[in-house]
C-alpha cells in the first residue's frame, strides 16, 4: 500500500490536532500545533467558572485566571502584531508593559476575554501565514528575530502560564462548597 500524505492543517484558527499527530510533519506544523494546544488550554482554564471564580486572586501578584488569559492576548499582540507589523503598542491598543496586561477592568468577563484571546490567536496565525521560520521579524525591541525563535518564546511563555492556570484552577475548584 503506498504511503498516504497527511492532510494539511485546517485553515481555521485552531486545527483539531494533538502534538502526537504531528510527529512526522514539518517543523512549522509542529510548532503551530504545540502553540495552538497551549493557547486553547489556557483559554479552557476558564471553562465552567463564574465571573468571581475567574477573577479570584489567590497569589500576592495580579495573577488571576482571567488575568492570565488577558495577558496571553497581550502576548499574541506583542509577538505576532508588534513584532510582525512594526506598529507600536499604543497603535495596537495594548498596554505598554506586561504587568499592565494582567489588570482587569469592569468590562472584562470570561466571555469577552476569551473572545479577545481567540481573535488575537486567529490574527496571529493570519499574520504569520506567509512567513517562513527563518524570516526575520523587525518589530521587537530586541531587534530582528527569526519567526522560529518567536514561536519557541511564545510556546515557553504559554506553557508557563498554563502551569499557573492549572494550579489556580485547582485552588478555585477546591474552594467550591460542593467540593
Amino acid at each position: 500500500m503506498p504511503p498516504t500524505t497527511p492532510p494539511s492543517p485546517a485553515p481555521a484558527a485552531f486545527p483539531p490536532t494533538f502534538a502526537e499527530d504531528v510527529v512526522d510533519r514539518p517543523a512549522r506544523v509542529q510548532l503551530e500545533a504545540f502553540v495552538d494546544e497551549h493557547r486553547a488550554a489556557l483559554r479552557e482554564s476558564l471553562e465552567g467558572l463564574d465571573e468571581a471564580e475567574a477573577r479570584r486572586s489567590l497569589v500576592p501578584s495580579a495573577t488571576t485566571l482571567l488575568g492570565l488569559v488577558k495577558h496571553a492576548t497581550f502576548v499574541e499582540k506583542v509577538w505576532f502584531d508588534e513584532a510582525v507589523s512594526c506598529r507600536s503598542r499604543a497603535e495596537i491598543g495594548i498596554p505598554a508593559t506586561p504587568d499592565e496586561s494582567f489588570v482587569l477592568d469592569d468590562t472584562d468577563t470570561v466571555a469577552t476575554v476569551s473572545q479577545a484571546h481567540r481573535e488575537a490567536c486567529e490574527a496571529s496565525r493570519a499574520a504569520t501565514a506567509g512567513l517562513g521560520l527563518d524570516d526575520l521579524l523587525q518589530g521587537n525591541r530586541r531587534g530582528p528575530l527569526p519567526l522560529r525563535w518567536v514561536y519557541l518564546h511564545v510556546l515557553r511563555e504559554l506553557a508557563q502560564h498554563c502551569g499557573h492556570a492549572d494550579i489556580l484552577r485547582e485552588q478555585v475548584l477546591a474552594a467550591r462548597p460542593d467540593h
